[in-house]
This record gives structure tokens, C-alpha cells and sequence, in this order.
């Protein structure tokens, strides 16, 4: 490369939970350049979550749900003399991290509930109980990674 490796920004965590994770996934859900909405969104979800779930404080069943929805493996596209085969590869840390977040809130946006905070809510439950369209996306992701395990050997 010509010009040196881009430096990763520094995310400040959030007021509430002082936790940089729930940063990353307030910045993921903002539109428009409106944390405070995504925030305001944010918060209400986990206090809905909150009332749902006994046993376990929100933010505790939400960094539950992430889990649940992060990958370990994916396939990523290879052509090998004009063939074009996917290969399993492992996910990085901070990929696994960002795909749980963008499957999540993607699939809450879909859902069918009146407001943001409840649709992310749903999802969240959902997820954490290891259910739900994002939970889906990874078994899915998953099975595709695994039936393509006869060409990992054209891994770089």
C-alpha cells in the first residue's frame, strides 16, 4: 500500500450503560445523523426487554442476543481457474461484532410491530431465547459455510 494503514477512530461509550458496544450499535441504528433519536430508541427497546425478562437485567439479555447473532464463519467468493467457488472463512472479532449489529437491526426493521423501540425489542427477545430472522441469517450463514467445507483448501 502507498500511504500507511487508516488509524481506527476511538468510539466513546455511551452516557447510560458507559459501555462502547451499545455506542457501536446506537451509531449502526442512527439515520440522518440523529444519535439522539437512535438513542432515545435504543433505551426504550432495553427498558421494554427489561419488562419482558425476569431474570435478567436488558442490557444483559441484549449483549445475549448479539451473541447469539454474531457469525463465526462465512464464505466469501474465490475464483480459481474461471470457477467462482465460495470459501469458508473465519469471521474477525470486530466483523462478527458488526454483522451482529447490522443483522439485527436490519431484521428489527422489518418486523411488524408499531414503533422502532418495539420491533428492536422483539428481536432482541427473540434472539437472546436464540430465535428470530437475525439468529436465521447466522444458522443460515452458517449451513452455506459448511456445505462449501471441500474448498477451503483454496483459502489464502
Amino acid at each position: 500500500m502507498r500511504k500507511s494503514k487508516a488509524r481506527k477512530r476511538e468510539i466513546v461509550p455511551d452516557p447510560r450503560f458507559n459501555d462502547v458496544l451499545v455506542s457501536k450499535f446506537i451509531n449502526n441504528m442512527m439515520l440522518q445523523g440523529k444519535k439522539e433519536t437512535a438513542r432515545k430508541i435504543f433505551y426504550d427497546a432495553i427498558e421494554i426487554v427489561d419488562q419482558k425478562v425476569e431474570e435478567e437485567s436488558g442490557i444483559e439479555t441484549w449483549k445475549k442476543a448479539l451473541n447469539n447473532v454474531m457469525p463465526s464463519v462465512m464464505v466469501k467468493s474465490r475464483r480459481v481457474g474461471g470457477a467462482t467457488f465460495q470459501i469458508p472463512m473465519e469471521v474477525k472479532p470486530d466483523l462478527k461484532v458488526s454483522f451482529g449489529i447490522k443483522w439485527m437491526i436490519n431484521y428489527a426493521r422489518k418486523r411488524n410491530e408499531k414503533s422502532m423501540a418495539n420491533k428492536l425489542a422483539g428481536e432482541i427477545f427473540a434472539a437472546s431465547k436464540g430465535e428470530g430472522a437475525a439468529v436465521k441469517k447466522k444458522e443460515d450463514t452458517h449451513k452455506m459455510a459448511d456445505a462449501n467445507k471441500a474448498f477451503s483448501h483454496f483459502r489464502v
